[in-house]
């Protein structure tokens, strides 16, 4: 998850991204999503600590709603 979130970030397409998608509906797939965001937050503070993005909560919390909601969403047309 990590190298496919760092490409994405290294093309500047991770704010497209449509995050992880599963076929799944059990309650056993919570964890393995709640990996994924904890993952991204990680990547995502990483570049902030490093001056690689702008130290914006806003903004970066509206990437975060897009990668695991509004992209998908928007894809899917739901």
């Amino acid at each position: 998850m990590e190298k496919q979130l760092n490409a994405l970030s290294n093309m500047g397409l991770l704010s497209c991204f449509i995050g992880m998608l599963t076929d799944s509906r059990s309650f056993l797939s919570f964890p393995r999503h709640e990996y994924f965001r904890r993952l991204l937050c990680n990547l995502l503070g990483n570049d902030v600590h490093r001056g690689e993005l702008p130290n914006d909560e806003k903004w970066l919390g509206g990437i975060v709603q897009d990668i695991c909601y509004r992209n998908a969403k928007a894809y899917f047309g739901f």
